[in-house]
Protein backbone atom coordinates (compact mmCIF):
# COMPACT_ATOMS: atom_id res chain seq x y z
CA UNK A 1 0.00 0.00 0.00
CA UNK A 2 2.46 2.45 0.89
CA UNK A 3 4.81 1.75 -2.44
CA UNK A 4 1.32 2.27 -4.65
CA UNK A 5 1.06 5.81 -2.40
CA UNK A 6 4.26 6.46 -3.81
CA UNK A 7 3.84 6.83 -7.31
CA UNK A 8 0.27 9.20 -6.59
CA UNK A 9 2.14 12.48 -7.22
CA UNK A 10 4.05 10.79 -10.94
CA UNK A 11 0.56 10.21 -11.63
CA UNK A 12 -0.81 13.67 -11.28
CA UNK A 13 2.19 15.34 -12.40
CA UNK A 14 2.01 13.16 -15.53
CA UNK A 15 -1.92 13.87 -16.02
CA UNK A 16 -1.23 17.80 -15.16
CA UNK A 17 1.77 17.67 -18.01
CA UNK A 18 -0.65 15.88 -20.61
CA UNK A 19 -3.38 18.59 -19.73
CA UNK A 20 -1.51 21.35 -20.92
CA UNK A 21 0.23 19.29 -23.76
CA UNK A 22 -3.64 18.78 -25.19
CA UNK A 23 -4.60 22.07 -24.40
CA UNK A 24 -2.11 24.12 -26.01
CA UNK A 25 -2.21 21.71 -29.32
CA UNK A 26 -5.91 22.63 -30.00
CA UNK A 27 -6.48 26.48 -30.09
CA UNK A 28 -9.44 28.09 -28.82
CA UNK A 29 -10.33 30.55 -31.94
CA UNK A 30 -7.57 31.89 -33.85
CA UNK A 31 -9.82 34.73 -35.71
CA UNK A 32 -9.22 38.02 -34.73
CA UNK A 33 -12.13 39.34 -33.12
CA UNK A 34 -12.55 43.24 -33.76
CA UNK A 35 -13.71 45.08 -30.12
CA UNK A 36 -15.28 47.61 -32.45
CA UNK A 37 -17.89 46.46 -34.68
CA UNK A 38 -21.33 47.69 -33.93
CA UNK A 39 -19.74 50.80 -32.26
CA UNK A 40 -19.69 53.91 -34.14
CA UNK A 41 -16.41 55.54 -35.53
CA UNK A 42 -14.18 57.89 -33.29
CA UNK A 43 -14.44 61.33 -33.98
CA UNK A 44 -11.75 62.88 -36.49
CA UNK A 45 -10.87 65.31 -38.52
CA UNK A 46 -8.28 64.88 -41.22
CA UNK A 47 -5.90 66.99 -43.31
CA UNK A 48 -5.94 66.21 -47.17
CA UNK A 49 -3.06 63.63 -47.61
CA UNK A 50 -2.83 64.75 -51.39
CA UNK A 51 -3.93 67.77 -53.15
CA UNK A 52 -6.23 65.98 -55.58
CA UNK A 53 -8.25 64.46 -52.97
CA UNK A 54 -10.53 66.36 -49.91
CA UNK A 55 -9.33 65.18 -46.46
CA UNK A 56 -11.46 62.97 -44.35
CA UNK A 57 -13.79 63.79 -41.32
CA UNK A 58 -16.31 61.42 -39.55
CA UNK A 59 -19.06 63.78 -40.78
CA UNK A 60 -18.09 62.46 -44.31
CA UNK A 61 -19.05 59.17 -42.93
CA UNK A 62 -22.28 59.80 -41.73
CA UNK A 63 -23.40 60.89 -45.08
CA UNK A 64 -26.46 58.12 -44.96
CA UNK A 65 -24.13 56.17 -47.54
CA UNK A 66 -21.82 53.09 -46.56
CA UNK A 67 -18.51 53.34 -47.09
CA UNK A 68 -15.65 51.05 -47.24
CA UNK A 69 -12.71 52.90 -45.33
CA UNK A 70 -8.95 51.97 -46.23
CA UNK A 71 -6.01 52.47 -44.08
CA UNK A 72 -3.09 52.09 -46.04
CA UNK A 73 0.54 53.43 -46.48
CA UNK A 74 2.64 53.89 -49.67
CA UNK A 75 5.54 51.87 -47.79
CA UNK A 76 3.04 49.29 -47.59
CA UNK A 77 3.46 45.97 -49.48
CA UNK A 78 0.36 44.27 -49.09
CA UNK A 79 -1.32 47.70 -49.70
CA UNK A 80 0.33 47.79 -53.02
CA UNK A 81 -1.22 44.43 -53.51
CA UNK A 82 -4.79 44.90 -52.82
CA UNK A 83 -5.04 48.04 -54.96
CA UNK A 84 -6.51 45.32 -57.32
CA UNK A 85 -8.94 44.55 -55.49
CA UNK A 86 -9.99 47.84 -54.30
CA UNK A 87 -10.12 49.03 -57.87
CA UNK A 88 -12.65 46.27 -57.58
CA UNK A 89 -14.75 47.13 -55.28
CA UNK A 90 -14.82 50.65 -56.73
CA UNK A 91 -15.94 49.45 -60.18
CA UNK A 92 -19.06 47.55 -58.32
CA UNK A 93 -19.88 50.90 -57.24
CA UNK A 94 -18.39 50.59 -53.31
CA UNK A 95 -17.65 54.40 -52.37
CA UNK A 96 -14.14 53.77 -51.06
CA UNK A 97 -12.03 56.24 -48.54
CA UNK A 98 -8.58 56.18 -47.44
CA UNK A 99 -6.71 57.02 -44.09
CA UNK A 100 -3.34 56.98 -45.25
CA UNK A 101 -0.88 56.69 -42.53
CA UNK A 102 2.66 58.19 -41.12
CA UNK A 103 2.91 59.25 -44.91
CA UNK A 104 4.26 62.08 -46.85
CA UNK A 105 1.85 63.42 -49.74
CA UNK A 106 4.50 63.18 -52.57
CA UNK A 107 4.54 59.32 -51.65
CA UNK A 108 0.68 58.65 -51.48
CA UNK A 109 0.36 60.95 -55.02
CA UNK A 110 3.23 58.11 -56.38
CA UNK A 111 1.62 55.41 -54.92
CA UNK A 112 -1.58 56.18 -56.44
CA UNK A 113 -0.44 56.45 -59.54
CA UNK A 114 1.68 53.80 -59.79
CA UNK A 115 -0.92 51.05 -58.23
CA UNK A 116 -4.36 52.92 -59.29
CA UNK A 117 -6.61 55.45 -57.23
CA UNK A 118 -9.90 54.03 -56.09
CA UNK A 119 -10.53 56.58 -52.88
CA UNK A 120 -13.02 59.64 -53.28
CA UNK A 121 -11.15 61.36 -50.20
CA UNK A 122 -8.37 60.39 -48.51
CA UNK A 123 -6.96 61.70 -44.89
CA UNK A 124 -3.30 61.89 -43.41
CA UNK A 125 -3.28 60.46 -39.81
CA UNK A 126 0.55 61.01 -40.02
CA UNK A 127 1.04 59.79 -35.95
CA UNK A 128 -1.51 57.08 -36.64
CA UNK A 129 -3.61 58.60 -33.89
CA UNK A 130 -7.23 57.48 -36.09
CA UNK A 131 -5.50 54.17 -36.93
CA UNK A 132 -5.11 53.64 -32.80
CA UNK A 133 -8.66 54.99 -32.23
CA UNK A 134 -10.31 52.64 -35.07
CA UNK A 135 -8.51 49.64 -32.80
CA UNK A 136 -6.13 49.11 -36.20
CA UNK A 137 -2.27 48.01 -35.52
CA UNK A 138 -1.42 47.76 -38.72
CA UNK A 139 -1.72 48.51 -42.87
CA UNK A 140 -3.74 47.59 -44.36
CA UNK A 141 -6.75 47.04 -42.54
CA UNK A 142 -10.60 47.79 -44.27
CA UNK A 143 -13.42 48.62 -42.25
CA UNK A 144 -17.37 49.12 -43.81
CA UNK A 145 -18.97 51.94 -42.42
CA UNK A 146 -23.10 52.04 -42.62
CA UNK A 147 -24.44 55.45 -43.42
CA UNK A 148 -24.66 56.37 -39.56
CA UNK A 149 -21.02 56.01 -38.85
CA UNK A 150 -20.88 52.77 -37.28
CA UNK A 151 -18.25 49.88 -38.26
CA UNK A 152 -19.85 47.00 -39.57
CA UNK A 153 -16.52 45.16 -40.40
CA UNK A 154 -13.47 45.54 -39.48
CA UNK A 155 -11.01 43.40 -42.13
CA UNK A 156 -7.33 43.04 -40.70
CA UNK A 157 -4.69 42.85 -44.45
CA UNK A 158 -4.96 43.18 -47.76
CA UNK A 159 -8.26 42.14 -49.40
CA UNK A 160 -7.00 38.81 -51.40
CA UNK A 161 -8.98 38.12 -54.45
CA UNK A 162 -11.13 35.66 -52.70
CA UNK A 163 -12.28 37.80 -50.29
CA UNK A 164 -13.49 40.79 -52.95
CA UNK A 165 -17.10 38.91 -52.99
CA UNK A 166 -17.70 38.93 -48.70
CA UNK A 167 -16.64 42.32 -48.38
CA UNK A 168 -19.03 43.67 -51.07
CA UNK A 169 -21.68 41.87 -49.59
CA UNK A 170 -20.54 43.22 -46.09
CA UNK A 171 -21.07 46.69 -47.71
CA UNK A 172 -24.12 45.66 -48.99
CA UNK A 173 -25.53 44.26 -45.90
CA UNK A 174 -24.93 47.80 -44.43
CA UNK A 175 -26.85 49.91 -46.86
Amino acid sequence: MRRAILWVPLAVFLLLVGLVVWGLSRPDDTTIHSQMIGKPMPGFALQPAVASHPGLSLADLRSGQPHLVNVFASWCIPCRTEAAQLAQLKARGVPIVGIAVRDKSEDVAGFLGQYGDPFERIGSDPRSQVQFDLGSSGVPETFIVDGRGVIRLQHIGEVRPEEVASVYAAWEQAK
